[in-house]
């Protein structure tokens, strides 16, 4: 249990997907003119996370590794369409709301991260509380930015009208308001000295993206913290090989010595 735990604490604060890892930007920005979208969103990509990891954990010992990305996808995107046509059913205001960003959830790397970094690799609890913690991280980031955004440029929170019309700034409901709040919060973090993606100069291996977005590809919110640890696991076991190698070659060496000194001693004495 200690480790179901520690997925939800590692999903919602220590690796947060907006906040900390700055994964799933395209959605972040998109979708949260208001607080009801995020939250909408936020839980949607829960959904498909939470079943997704499970699903692929369940099959982790099935899947061949060579085709492993394709599957991963393939079951994704059977649950979002799953999750789209429940809420064509039941929530189609918020459907019309999310649009074209609710199937392109299937290529959220979020979603397809934790698929390899985690669901392929651990038991399907862990899983399951892996995608909770991911899940509710990405919640509460895109819904802080909904709430901002939604009292900045609507006064409302949650649809609920405090600040008169008068008073609205019109310009942070709007796509380039996304950015400024985004930049806003991140600088903030910054300020405080919070772990993020964007305020560890060279980049930190201990965060799941590795920490550089600099030199960051495109690619590399594929990375993540349990291959960092693999391929440190990996060198210290080369460095303690090559030590143990040295070790033994300096004893072998010793002991040619030792026995060529008693060699040529016993030669002297026969003399």
């Amino acid at each position: 249990m200690s480790t179901c735990t520690e997925r939800l604490k590692n999903g919602i604060i220590t690796e947060n997907p907006t906040f900390v890892m700055m994964l799933g930007m395209c959605p972040t920005l998109a979708v949260t003119s208001s607080a009801m979208n995020g939250l909408g969103m936020g839980l949607t990509t829960t959904a498909v996370l939470v079943l997704s990891n499970a699903f692929i954990s369940l099959l982790r010992k099935v899947i061949p590794d060579k085709v492993r990305i394709p599957a991963f996808i393939v079951v994704v995107a059977s649950f979002v369409t799953i999750i789209q046509l429940l809420l064509q059913a039941f929530i189609p205001a918020l459907n019309s709301a999310l649009g074209v960003y609710i199937p392109l959830i299937v290529v959220n790397c979020i979603i397809l991260g934790r698929a390899e970094a985690y669901a392929s690799k651990n038991a399907v609890l862990p899983s399951i509380f892996d995608g909770i913690g991911m899940g509710l991280g990405f919640t509460l980031g895109l819904t802080l930015i909904g709430i901002c955004r939604e009292v900045l440029g609507g006064g409302a929170i949650f649809g609920f009208q405090f600040i008169p019309e008068d008073y609205h700034i019109t310009f942070f409901v709007l796509a380039p308001g996304a950015f400024l709040v985004l930049a806003c919060l991140t600088a903030i973090q910054n300020k405080l000295k919070l772990p993020s993606a964007t305020n560890v100069p060279g980049g930190d291996a201990n965060m799941a993206c590795g920490g550089n977005c600099a030199q960051c590809t495109g690619a590399s919110c594929v990375a993540n913290k349990g291959i960092i640890e693999a391929e440190r696991a990996a060198q210290k076991a080369a460095k303690a090989q090559a030590a143990k190698e040295a070790a033994a070659k300096a004893k072998a060496a010793r002991e040619a010595k030792a026995a060529a000194e008693a060699k040529a001693a016993q030669a002297k004495k026969e003399d």
